[in-house]
């Protein structure tokens, strides 16, 4: 698009703008090609569609959804919820490109009931409406398999797939099936369980489904108690057979506060692309229903944004009238006869929590599941979280920690392990034996090591570190700074895991002067961090093993030159000892190792 181009469709939409009426209504922003890629909704839509085209609009998104707007479209509406049911409705059917993406949890089930003649009962993953009214969706299966073997002890309703109708029940067209034989089914199909009590049991059904199990033993107890009265005692016993479990089932349910009935309450969990919300619905002071939305972000929305998209989509999905709906903050949203409340304690800030704990635990899940398909995600989380925590200008690609070892200075040794994407690189971890530190000085030996290290890689051209971690604190840590820093003038950021007494890591420290970092030893960076130190603790320890033990089996037949392992052990194996060896005539040695070798060996020992 030309300059030119680009001014007159600005002096167009201008044009639209200020003709826009000062209404709440639904507005709607079209491509170059007549689609839909924008659907918003406003108190005043004046005002906010005006807000686009300020010049001081600073979010890049917005720009770019501005940048592909050819015509404005809108709707009035008499109020503000009228504007949100249309906004809502509209992003549904059109889908556009910039709003908010809702991805439906299809993989969830729901309770269906079927607009039958004798309703069934079941659970399913498709939503057809033209079947029947749906319960759900359950985001824990355990929950809905629970509720509906209730409601199959309760009421018995029909499991066939029979298209059973009412002409077909009244001209005895079908037989009853096994269902019946075993007391599973009161048999309605034959007329052995009247259609009049079928339909009681289901809209029982239906109000234990609601969460309304309070009114459904109100309910009870009053037939129990005239049944009773009537002398028609095995009829009230099975009432009170079903009323008992009911009470049961209750008594297993999350039970808030019987004062608090009929409650929404919303909660939202960010991250960079995807928000996601929480809905809890509280009937008579149970949890009746909770489940989480992911909604995926398209031009920075805020809270307060996607909480008002939420209350709209969730309401209408689950049917909810309620009074009041409890958020965890101030939403720009005007419901007729329904309150807004952000508590501060109490109850209601119990449940908001636990609202909150739901959409935590769900995003985790969620990360859990897409990290076990993509172990790679879970890598780069981990670099990105170190490179947050520690302000780092790139994620932490390459890590290297450095340990010493040794016995009161004998066999001293060093090690290097390399971690790359937070995961042990082994082919290039490094061993070293000190060679100008006298006695146990664990300073020294870590400066000669490091300066050993990084001048290779700097000979070599061989890429740095994006980051240092010392094993110890800040003694070690200023000795790595002294060497990168001040001698090698590197710029490469140097971290250090200090030990409590009981010689388990507890702090992480970073920055000159070491500060402590604030991160939790139950986390998952934690972990990974106290791995790099177990691993390079292992690796060195390991290596000063290895030098103790070839010093242990030393031998005399070491030290002659022209003898090496192969030769020495033949003739251990041969004469068994050293002092055998010394004591061997020539021709003795030359039948185990030949001439050449037994020379040497004999000149050795008699000069």
């Amino acid at each position: 698009m030309t300059k030119e181009e680009n001014e007159a469709r600005l002096e167009k939409l201008k044009r639209i703008v200020s003709a826009l009426p000062e209404k709440p209504g639904s507005y709607q922003y079209y491509d170059a090609e007549g689609t839909i890629i924008y659907v918003g909704k406003a108190k005043n839509l004046k005002s906010r569609v005006s807000s686009y085209f300020h010049t001081e609009v600073d979010r890049f998104k917005t720009k770019v959804l501005v940048s592909k707007i050819h015509d404005i479209s809108y709707t009035v509406v008499n109020t503000e919820e009228d504007a949100l049911l249309l906004e809502n409705a509209l992003i549904k059917k059109y889908n556009p490109r910039y709003n908010v993406l809702l991805k439906d949890g299809k993989t969830y089930p729901s309770i269906c009931i079927t607009k039958e003649y004798l309703p069934r009962i079941f659970s399913t993953r498709t939503i057809n409406k033209k079947w029947g009214t749906y319960y759900g969706p359950y985001s824990h299966i355990g929950s809905m398999n629970a509720v509906l073997e209730l409601i199959k002890k309760l009421y018995h309703p029909r499991t066939c797939r029979q298209p059973l109708t009412e002409e077909g029940v009244n001209e005895e067209k079908y037989q009853v099936c096994l269902e019946y034989h075993i007391k599973n089914c009161g048999g309605p199909c034959i007329r052995k369980q009247s259609w009049e009590d079928y339909q009681k049991n289901i809209q029982q059904a239906r109000e234990i489904l609601k969460g309304n199990t309070r009114e459904v033993l109100r309910q009870m107890k009053e037939e129990m108690m005239q049944l009773a009265e009537g002398l028609r005692f095995e009829e009230a016993e099975e009432v009170k057979r079903r009323y008992l479990l009911i009470e049961q089932f209750v008594a297993k349910s999350e039970v808030v506060s019987h004062t608090i009935n009929n409650v929404d309450v919303l909660t939202i969990t960010n991250d960079e692309k995807v928000a996601f919300i929480n809905y809890i619905h509280v009937s008579n002071g149970q949890i009746n229903q909770s489940f989480t939305f992911e909604y995926k972000k398209k031009l920075a929305e805020n809270d307060a944004e996607l909480l008002q998209l939420a209350i709209v989509e969730m309401r209408e999905r689950f049917h909810s009238n309620a009074k009041e709906i409890i958020l965890p903050e101030e939403v720009d949203i005007n419901l007729e006869g329904v309150t807004i409340t952000i508590p501060q304690r109490g109850e209601k800030k119990t449940l908001l929590e636990l609202s909150l704990m739901n959409g935590k635990q769900y995003k985790f899940d969620r990360l859990k599941q897409a990290e076990k398909l993509n172990p790679e995600q879970k890598q780069v989380r981990l670099m990105k979280e170190l490179q947050d925590l520690l302000h780092l200008q790139k994620m932490p690609y390459h890590i290297e920690c450095f340990d010493n070892s040794n016995i009161s200075g004998s066999d001293a040794v060093a090690a290097c392990v390399v971690f790359k994407k937070m995961k042990p690189s082994k082919q290039d971890y490094r061993k070293y034996h000190i060679k100008t530190v006298v006695g146990p000085d664990d300073y020294a030996s870590m400066k000669e090591v490091v300066s050993r290290r990084y001048n290779r890689l700097l000979e070599e051209g061989e890429p740095l570190p994006d980051l240092i971690v010392a094993d110890g604190g800040k003694g070690q840590m200023e000795i790595i700074r002294q060497v990168i820093q001040d001698e090698l003038k590197l710029d490469i950021p140097i971290a250090g895991l200090a030990k409590n007494d009981k010689h388990r890591t507890n702090e992480l420290l970073y920055g000159f002067p070491p500060r402590i970092i604030g991160i939790k030893d139950t986390s998952e960076l934690f972990r990974t961090l106290t791995h790099l130190q177990d691993e390079v603790h292992r690796f060195a320890i390991t290596f000063h093993r290895e030098q103790r033990s070839k010093h242990a089996l030393h031998s005399e037949l070491d030290d002659i030159k022209g003898i090496g392992p192969k030769t020495r052990d033949e003739l251990l194996k041969g004469l068994k000892s050293v002092k055998k060896i010394r004591d061997a005539e020539l021709k003795d040695l030359m039948t185990i190792v030949g001439q050449a070798k037994a020379k040497i060996v004999y000149d050795y020992f008699h000069g």
